[in-house]
């Protein structure tokens, strides 16, 4: 039983609230983000308590997504109502952040009220909710196959020879006549998250992999997808065999809606897609990189005759140049101290697969010490790798049964993002 549910920025903006109970005040709100702003280092607990009353929340789009109970009510089920309210959302809004969510407020009341009635869960369908729902989405900003600014491109049909920019899935699922929300499209993301830890001398300490296969629908009916991936695609330790490109993963799971009768013999997956955004596959690799981590570092720490520190930092991209054949230019390289974090950030806007990058900063420190150099470290890496899986899956083809009338378009992306990538130094 869900008391509230409010959508606050990460400055604490309140950009939604609905109460279905009248049981906490809108106070609730605020005492929500001092306890979230008042914890210290890594992530704030996913469930948090004041008196009574219970904060379930989850962070997407760099939204804070809370629910309140005051029930005995199981902190799983309301994880799982805020992920696919944020996916409903995601299929009406188009895309999730605090610019979509300001402009689409009457949108999102109206969803609320169809999937919450007094504090009880509704339905999340999409399918469901596009009979009711009346309010018309306003695009945060306006889709255009001529813009490719953005680095993340989809590819057409498996074939490299047509892109369109990743704001092509970031538009309304539902959208009125005549707006690009109407052509027949399929977009499907192969996403990896990279968590690796690298030793002072370069040996790979740590290497886990989570990735998903995600399925967005424009198509009004569909009834079935065929989704081929590598034919020599191994889960667990069991032996592979054939010519094809060898790709491993320790566990792996399906939505409840593939069917995997044709999985085990071909690699083909079967889903009947409806409308909206679903992940219909999830796996995951641990300490077993098939590949070498995508950057290196070469750090060298030392003191000057002056007293300060000076660290040279050499980052090298062992991706080969193909992995990141967009239009890459030179990169305009910034970096800023920041003293609250005790931290140096430094920001490459691009980055070619192949190419080699230094950086010396020279820092005043007080009181700085033979000893004090042993504290400085470790480097963390964010970053964002487009047309490249750490596992090397791929998809073979998708196939639409049976064939669409009309002229319809299947996307394929390929992204790896930094979960959490650590050098010691």
């Amino acid at each position: 039983m869900i008391s509230q549910v409010f959508i606050l920025s990460s400055k604490g903006d309140h950009l939604i609230y609905k109460d279905f109970r009248g049981e906490a005040g809108k106070d609730a709100v605020n005492k929500f983000y001092e306890m979230v702003t008042a914890l210290t280092g890594g992530q704030p607990p996913v469930v948090m308590k004041h008196k009574e009353l219970h904060f379930v929340h989850i962070r997407q789009g760099g939204l804070y997504w809370v629910a309140t109970t005051k029930a005995d009510a199981s902190p799983f089920t309301i994880i799982e109502f805020l992920n696919r309210l944020t996916a409903l959302v995601k299929d009406y809004c188009g895309c999730l952040s605090e610019k979509s969510v300001q402009m689409n407020f009457a949108l999102i009341y109206e969803l609320l009220d169809e999937v919450v009635d007094f504090g009880y869960i509704q339905t999340t369908s999409t399918d469901i909710l596009k009979n009711f729902i009346q309010t018309e989405a306003v695009s945060s900003k306006p889709f255009s196959l001529f813009d490719l600014s953005n680095v993340g491109l989809f590819g057409a049909d498996t074939q490299q020879n047509k892109v369109a920019p990743s704001a092509a899935a970031t538009r309304p699922i539902v959208s009125s006549q005549g707006e690009q929300g109407g052509k027949n499209e399929i977009f499907v993301d192969v996403i990896e998250r990279m968590s690796v830890v690298i030793g002072a001398n370069g040996v790979l300490m740590k290497a886990d992999i989570e990735g998903e296969i995600r399925v967005k629908c424009y198509m009004p009916s569909c009834s079935e997808m065929r989704i081929g991936l590598n034919e020599e695609f191994s889960i667990g330790k069991s032996q592979l065999s054939g010519y094809g490109a060898a790709v491993r993963v320790d566990e792996c799971s399906f939505h409840q809606a593939v069917r995997l009768d044709e999985f085990d013999t071909y690699r083909i997956l079967k889903v009947c897609p409806s409308q909206g955004e679903q992940t219909v596959m999830q796996y995951q690799l641990c300490d077993d990189l098939p590949t070498a981590p995508p950057f290196r570092l070469f750090p060298s720490i030392e003191r000057d005759s002056g007293g300060r520190l000076l660290m040279y930092l050499k980052l090298r991209c062992d991706l080969p140049p193909k992995s990141l054949s967009q239009e890459l230019s030179s990169p305009d390289q910034s970096a800023e101290l920041q003293p609250k974090n005790k931290a140096v950030h430094w920001e490459i806007p691009r980055f070619p697969g192949g190419a080699q990058l230094s950086a010396l900063f020279k820092l005043e420190v007080s009181g700085l010490s033979a000893a004090s150099l042993q504290e400085v470290g470790p480097v963390s890496l964010s970053f964002e790798l487009p047309k490249y899986t750490s596992t090397g899956l791929q998809i073979r083809f998708l196939r639409l049964s049976p064939i669409q009338p009309g002229p319809s378009q299947r996307w394929v992306r390929y992204v790896t993002h930094s979960d959490s990538y650590t050098i010691r130094i």
